[in-house]
């Protein structure tokens, strides 16, 4: 029976938090702005880690995605030498769309209340 709140849970929490002060103080390409760390979901057997980002610039986030695929050995071995865990997972980057898809519908919502209303008010 699963623990509420699982090694790999409190592992995942670690690995944002360090991984966030890691890529803003670490990682001198100037071509990542800032970027924010949202999940990290670290396999049942601590051998993989998928990292979600999200950056504030939308038009460089394939670059800013590359660059950290790249720098994942690096970031890897930096976690090594800051947590206390035997083996450090391999860090899989992906992009955080979650954001993106929250505000869509929140506008289509939005939208749709405005329209109910309108059409409300024409009867």
């Amino acid at each position: 029976m699963p623990k509420d709140f699982s090694r790999t849970r409190r592992i995942g929490l670690q690995i944002q938090r360090d991984l966030a002060d890691l890529i803003r103080g670490q990682i001198k390409d100037p071509r990542v702005g800032l970027v924010s760390v949202n999940a990290v979901k670290v396999s049942r057997d601590l051998s993989h880690a998928k990292v979600y980002i999200t950056t504030l610039d939308d038009e460089h986030r394939e670059l800013t995605l590359d660059i950290l695929k790249k720098a994942a050995g690096f970031l890897r071995h930096e976690l090594g030498q800051l947590m206390s865990i035997r083996n450090v997972p391999q860090l899989h980057f992906f992009y955080d769309e979650s954001i993106e898809q929250g505000s869509r519908l929140t506008s289509l919502i939005e939208d749709a209340i405005s329209s109910d209303k309108k059409k409300h008010s024409d009867e």
